[in-house]
């Protein structure tokens, strides 16, 4: 495998051209995020003009593996014609649901949802993009799976949220991952919820994945394990001012090993949409919940990334594919995990085909760091 044929579409899934004498192309599938892709093409090749925003692409046949353009750039040097290479990038299909914030409804202050994972996932995304109430914010395109109600129960609250990053935050919380693939029947998006497989060493219901130097799987791996974004112990604020503000204190550890952090949780609602008051104990089992969310996204530790040999034992899509949990081994470095693949990046060149993955949680990016920075300033000044 080397140069995989791309289909252009429009919005609508009408089908332009198909293109198969790209330089490269990158696309970047995330579980629990929104991934992204980044195509190479000389611009005097065919079908180059039918590379415009918000058209889709469509990885051979593979309606799972679908972007949309959000970004061109073109550029030439002294070479003339031949350094003419457009430069195309765009998001997985999901990342439309990003256009859209969680709305509470008009009678309460915020929306909240109690179940499964999925009819959580699925409520917000009815109520923002399916069926909102303002019909402007609807797009016309995405309908939802059927609800098989998969995932752990939750109780989830949102106001004015970004609807994507609401949706990774309840992914890595239950462990749901989330996509938008095409229905060509229909011709419409349409959303639904993934569960991986479970696919490590000790398990038996399934063939076991053990990705390791050992069993000739992997290419190149890196191990990192760091402590510069952990946190253990929470001080969860709800709502309150000074002194009377209710504080709920997540984790007991002590000495050294006690690493805080403060987070901001003040619209925890402490009535209901009746405006009548809720029970204390629910209220502080809601801070409870929202300390122990939060604190995911500074637990991670250990980090795995590595590039899967394309010719190994075991077969992409077939004997593992995103979102499934896997064995990861290095006798030599004493390391053996059991992680989720939540990232896989595949690269298609002339020179030939590649697969890059992060198992568990990705390092944290500077702009993920900033963003919890900020969080926590914008935190103070609200105390």
């Amino acid at each position: 495998m080397v140069i995989k044929p791309i289909r252009i579409l429009t919005s609508d899934m009408q089908l332009l051209a198909e293109i198969d004498d790209y330089e490269s192309l990158i696309f970047t599938r995330r579980f629990h995020n929104v991934g992204e892709f980044e195509l190479h093409i000389n611009r005097h090749k065919q079908h180059t003009d039918k590379l415009l925003k918000d058209n889709l692409i469509l990885l051979g046949s593979d309606i799972h593996k679908v972007g949309i353009i959000k970004h061109r750039q073109i550029g030439i040097d002294e070479n003339g014609k031949q350094s003419e290479t457009w430069v195309i990038r765009g998001l997985e299909l999901k990342g439309i649901v990003s256009q859209r914030i969680t709305l509470p409804p008009i009678h309460t202050a915020y929306d909240n949802k109690s179940g499964d994972a999925e009819t959580v996932m699925k409520h917000y995304v009815e109520r923002n993009v399916v069926n909102p109430d303002d019909s402007n914010r609807n797009i016309s395109m995405l309908e939802l799976a059927d609800n098989l109600n998969r995932g752990q129960s939750i109780t989830w609250q949102s106001r004015f949220k970004n609807l994507s990053e609401e949706l990774a935050a309840i992914s890595y919380t239950t462990g749901i991952g989330w996509s938008v693939h095409l229905d060509l029947e229909k011709k419409k998006w349409l959303f639904d919820v993934h569960e991986g497989r479970d696919l490590t060493v000790n398990q038996t219901e399934n063939p076991p994945v053990i990705f390791s130097p050992d069993f000739d799987s992997l290419k190149s791996l890196q191990f990192t394990e760091s402590e510069f974004n952990y946190r253990n112990l929470a001080y969860v604020a709800g709502q309150g001012e000074g002194v009377d503000r209710r504080v709920v204190e997540i984790g007991d550890l002590q000495d050294l090993d006690r690493i805080e952090t403060f987070i901001d949780a003040r619209d925890v609602a402490e009535v209901d949409e009746n405006e009548q008051p809720i029970p204390e104990s629910e209220v502080i089992q809601a801070l409870s919940d929202r300390g122990k969310q939060k604190l995911q996204e500074f637990l991670q530790e250990q980090f795995l990334e590595g590039q899967i040999l394309t010719h190994s034992p075991f077969v992409y899509e077939k004997d593992y594919d995103l979102g499934d949990i896997v064995t990861i081994q290095n006798k030599d470095w004493g390391v053996t995990m059991d992680a989720r693949l939540t990232e896989v990046t595949e690269i298609y060149e002339v020179g030939g085909f590649q697969l890059e993955a992060t198992f568990g949680n990705a390092q944290p990016t500077l702009i993920t760091k900033l963003k919890q920075e900020l969080n926590q300033i914008d935190a103070e000044i609200k105390r």
